[in-house]
């Protein structure tokens, strides 16, 4: 390997940039704490976490959402992974109808965890008059 004057000067150039951007002290404009109660800091006066079971902010609730958020992620993996599939089918028409599918179904899955949200929710409210 070759190296010109251009190269090596190129080379010597970013690294004393990059030495001049880790020993430059920087600025940093933090808020001052003072916090105090140990453990407990964290929690609201007189709060003891989420202690219902259904409701606003309950265990349940937080679940559902833990869940359909996670739902969410593997839709939008499957339908990238349908689309490259798409991509690299070159044509053959198995591998365009396995992609396909496999896009219809990412799909039709977001729409089933989406509306099983929504009845979901729909059955706590009416059994806990919220």
């Amino acid at each position: 390997m070759k190296f010109t004057k251009k190269t090596l000067a190129g080379f010597a150039g970013s690294t004393a940039l990059a030495v001049a951007a880790v020993l430059v002290p920087t600025s940093v404009f933090a808020q001052q704490t003072d916090i105090q109660g140990g453990i407990n800091a964290a929690k609201p006066s007189g709060a003891a976490g989420n202690t219902t079971l259904f409701g606003d902010g309950s265990i349940f609730t937080t679940i559902v959402n833990i869940l359909l958020y996670l739902i969410g992620a593997i839709s939008v993996i499957m339908l990238i992974i349908g689309g490259i599939r798409y991509t690299v089918s070159a044509g053959d028409s198995g591998n365009v109808t396995a992609a396909k599918n496999t896009i219809m179904y990412a799909i039709i899955g977001l729409i089933v965890a989406f509306l099983a949200y929504a009845i979901v929710n729909w059955v706590l409210k009416a059994l806990t008059n919220g």
